[in-house]
């Protein structure tokens, strides 16, 4: 089991309930706690207008971080990490949209049935081969000492026909895993866990918190 000691808690530049969710249950092995922006007392907005997931990802971390060393009292201090992450889908028909604007695509308040029913309607008729799509995950980190490091990781499927089951959130039930013949809102949350985009950008990133303890 990876441990940390030192980082006793990790603030996550996140409001996702759903994503948290998630995050938490990955990095568990760490033993540290995970509390989102918004229970660290953020509520402001923050502008992601970088070009790449992985430049979003470290605007994200790095405004956390700054806000948490000029406002925060209770988490400012040298047992905080800050993480973020900015993740997406990519369709490679559609020249890779939604991509780094996949939560924003159609409008941040577009439920993700609007939006997964128009991304099949504009995929109708195109063949499996034309379908290849993949999930991509970026996190960064800002540790105490102002240091960022930043990972990407990718699930790789492709887009299927219809809107199909109900374990996943946004864009999992269109998203297609041929290895299991089924979306990724159909695995289970463990099975998608050891495989997803954001399980091994996350495992990753315990590696580098691991490494920076050694």
């Amino acid at each position: 089991m990876i441990q940390v000691d030192k980082y006793m808690k990790i603030v996550f530049a996140t409001g996702n309930k759903n994503k948290l969710h998630e995050i938490r249950d990955i990095m568990a092995p760490l033993g540290a706690e995970v509390i989102s922006m918004k229970e660290a007392g953020f509520e402001g907005d923050i502008e992601e207008n970088g070009t790449t997931f992985e430049e979003n990802a470290a605007i994200k971390a790095g405004a956390i971080a700054d806000w948490l060393k000029n406002t925060s009292k209770e988490y400012n201090s040298e047992d905080i990490v800050v993480l973020a992450d900015d993740s997406g889908l990519e369709i490679d028909y559609l020249n890779k949209e939604p991509g780094i604007q996949s939560a924003r695509y159609m409008g941040h308040d577009t439920s993700y049935d609007i939006k997964n029913n128009s991304l099949l309607e504009r995929l109708k008729g195109v063949p499996d081969e034309k379908r290849t799509a993949r999930f991509v995950c970026a996190i960064a980190a800002v540790f105490p000492n102002g240091e960022t490091k930043v990972v990407r990781e990718t699930m790789e499927g492709r887009i299927g026909y219809e809107i199909a089951g109900e374990n996943g959130f946004g864009y999992d039930p269109i998203f297609y895993l041929p290895k299991y013949g089924k979306t990724s809102a159909e695995i289970s949350e463990e099975e998608k866990n050891a495989i997803s985009h954001r399980g091994k950008a996350l495992r990753a990133m315990q590696k580098i918190l691991a490494a920076r303890e050694a």
